[in-house]
């Protein structure tokens, strides 16, 4: 096994830097502690915490099923490219049956008049046979990339009216697959769903894809991890910070603290390393 050796002002934060460099998360890392650190007095004499860190071998099940995440990641991109290049072949033929105008064209030069791009909002979708249509092209994609990697599932969708959101739940054998660590696997298959049902479009419809019930028990772990590490912070007087996590998780540590009367959370760092700091208030401190 191969050790980096990172420095931070605390071992919390040595740790987020180590996972970042080898990009590998903080629970996938092998960590020896060489120095704790100290804060010295009124900031001098302070050392910094020194750790090596290196990443965990794993056995030939985890190997597995990360081979197969990254296959199904890597179909739904094949699948998506695919579907392009046919829709673009298309294009271009049409571009080319049109007459010059003399309208600016796109940058990409392919016949159409050049727009500058808003921010789309969500849409609502009342006609059924749209509705239909959104529905299908989902499922479609999804049966493609299904089948592409020999996994046997039924797929549900479900329009709402009221927010104008896709939810699209699978059932099957051996959905933990289609979960992957910490629902990475789902949230990718999510996001190249949402870009075929909304290609082309001012709008967008939102899509929300689950299995097994995955994001409810994922919520309900981060919002009694938020609890149990306010807890901490309130005795300890010390910040945690916690490892990185997507958008939509961090939105639930949020959410679950945005009352708390003795901690507060920030958001620090770059995507896909973003991580939440839980800190004691100022008032809190004294």
């Amino acid at each position: 096994m191969e050790y980096i050796e990172v420095s931070g002002r605390t071992k919390d934060e040595a740790i987020i830097k180590a996972s970042m460099q080898l990009e590998t998360p903080s629970d996938e890392l092998e960590i020896q502690v060489i120095s704790e650190g100290s804060k010295g007095f009124l900031g001098f004499g302070s050392k910094p915490a020194v750790i090596r860190a290196g990443r965990k071998e794993k056995n030939g099940a985890e190997a597995v099923e990360d081979e197969r995440a990254k296959s199904i990641e890597t179909a739904g991109s094949e699948v998506l490219t695919e579907k392009n290049e046919a829709e673009r072949s298309t294009e271009e033929k049409k571009s080319e049956e049109q007459p010059n105008t003399g309208k600016p064209v796109s940058p990409k030069g392919r016949g159409r008049e050049y727009r500058k791009r808003e921010p789309r909002q969500i849409e609502i979708i009342t006609d059924l046979e749209q509705i239909e249509e959104v529905k299908g092209k989902a499922e479609k994609f999804l049966y493609d990339v299904f089948q592409a990697m020999k996994i046997e599932a039924d797929i549900n969708t479900v329009y709402s009216t009221s927010d104008g959101s896709l939810t699209i739940d699978f059932s099957g054998d051996d959905m933990g697959i289609l979960i992957g660590k910490r629902g990475q696997t789902l949230d990718s298959l999510q996001y190249l769903t949402g870009l075929v049902i909304n290609k082309g479009k001012n709008s967008y419809v939102k899509v929300k894809l689950d299995t097994e019930n995955y994001r409810a028990r994922r919520k309900e772990t981060l919002e009694n991890l938020a609890r149990g590490i306010a807890s901490k912070v309130r005795k300890t007087r010390k910040s945690v910070v916690l490892e990185p996590m997507n958008p939509y998780e961090r939105r639930i540590i949020h959410s679950t603290l945005q009352g708390n009367h003795y901690v507060e959370t920030v958001s620090e760092g770059e995507d896909p390393y973003r991580h939440i700091v839980v800190k004691p208030k100022a008032a809190a401190r004294r």
